[in-house]
């Protein structure tokens, strides 16, 4: 409830003169409102001076008026299919020199925008929503741990779907059904990556026979029901591992351990990194460590802050983010083990449990 006056304050002292939000994770932050995303333009009007509004074509207001959004005291403003939308939004704010677009905003909706206030400059509402949306409330931190559990339920069912002579696709089809059962609203991706899929970090399910020795890299999430997000990565294998994979992985389990126990609030974003990046390039593989530490998560499977070597911003209670190094061998195989951490008053905290032990089926 008190998140509209913080973002009305933060726009005004960002110097922005308002904050256009339309469906998608910004509006949902801000209002609660699971807005869907049409043609028809729904928009959430937050002037820094001046009393926010929301738009919403006619034939959606009974969905507005019944979500979070209806709490909030704000005006709601129907338009009928012959009303131009976004000329009454520049109508009631008024002239204005800057302008912040949520940052999933439509092309198509930017650019009406820019024909009805045409001397106004857009820039991207994360300007203003990224510090807010990065530090997590204990509310959005329970959020984030009963999505960890969920999907903590599903890996530990996963050694009873991998099975040699089976496909991808088949035991992708058994772990999203998994996830759904788990409590999720929506089941975001699965990857099943078999013997040499497991060393392209983002392989989409195949119609590849999985063969006994093969490590399998198992990465999954979904949306609960809250809106937020799970997301974590095991590895297993079907039969006994290739010796060099063992070797390799004993490798990686350290490095993701030196990540995660190298949280805690002041330190950088790019020292967690380096951290993982460290242990690995030591032992050789630095070469095959091909992305990033890891990334934010809530309202999105991706989102601000970015594990990545660059990223000066210190880190403070609230931010939540995945820790997962990998390691490639294109051809062969590959690992990655992933967590999702929340940074709290002296240390970072895991939300998921499961064993990231190399699990034998």
């Amino acid at each position: 409830m008190t998140r509209l006056a913080d973002v009305r304050e933060a726009t005004a002292g960002s110097g922005l003169d308002a904050l256009l939000l339309t469906p998608g994770p910004d509006l949902r932050y801000v209002t609660g409102y699971d807005a869907m995303p049409l043609e028809r333009l729904t928009c959430l009007a937050v002037p820094a001076s001046g009393e926010p509004f929301l738009v919403v074509p006619r034939l959606e207001l009974a969905a507005a008026e019944h979500s979070p959004a209806s709490r909030l005291g704000i005006e709601f403003v129907a338009w009928n299919e012959t009303d131009d939308p976004y000329a009454e939004v520049a109508r009631r704010l008024g002239p204005i020199a800057k302008v912040g677009l949520a940052d999933r905003m439509w092309a198509m909706q930017s650019l009406r925008f820019r024909a009805a206030m045409p001397g106004a400059e857009q820039v991207l509402a994360g300007s203003v929503l990224g510090g807010l949306r990065m530090r997590k409330s204990a509310a959005e931190a329970a959020a984030l741990a009963e999505a960890g559990a969920a999907i903590d339920a599903v890996h530990s069912q996963v050694p009873a779907f991998l099975k040699a002579g089976r496909t991808e696709r088949e035991v992708g089809k058994d772990i999203a059904e998994a996830i759904v059962a788990a409590g999720h609203a929506t089941v975001d991706f699965v990857i099943v990556g078999s013997g040499p899929n497991g060393a392209s970090p983002h392989h989409e399910l195949s119609d590849r026979v999985i063969q006994r020795g093969e490590p399998v890299v198992v990465d999954i999430g979904g949306t609960m029901p809250s809106g937020y997000c799970s997301d974590s990565t095991r590895v297993y294998c079907v039969g006994e591992a290739p010796a060099e994979f063992v070797a390799y992985y004993e490798v990686l389990k350290r490095a993701q351990e030196a990540a995660c126990a190298h949280v805690r609030p002041g330190v950088t974003c790019e020292s967690v990194d380096a951290a993982a990046r460290e242990v690995i390039t030591e032992a050789g593989f630095g070469d095959y460590f091909i992305h990033r530490t890891g990334h934010g998560i809530g309202l999105e499977t991706h989102e601000e802050p970015y594990i990545v070597s660059g990223n000066t911003e210190p880190l403070r209670p609230g931010y939540a983010f995945s820790v997962e190094p990998g390691i490639y061998l294109a051809g062969r195989h590959g690992a990655r083990i992933e967590d999702i951490v929340i940074c709290g008053e002296t240390a970072g905290e895991r939300l998921n449990n499961t064993t990231r032990d190399l699990v034998i089926v």
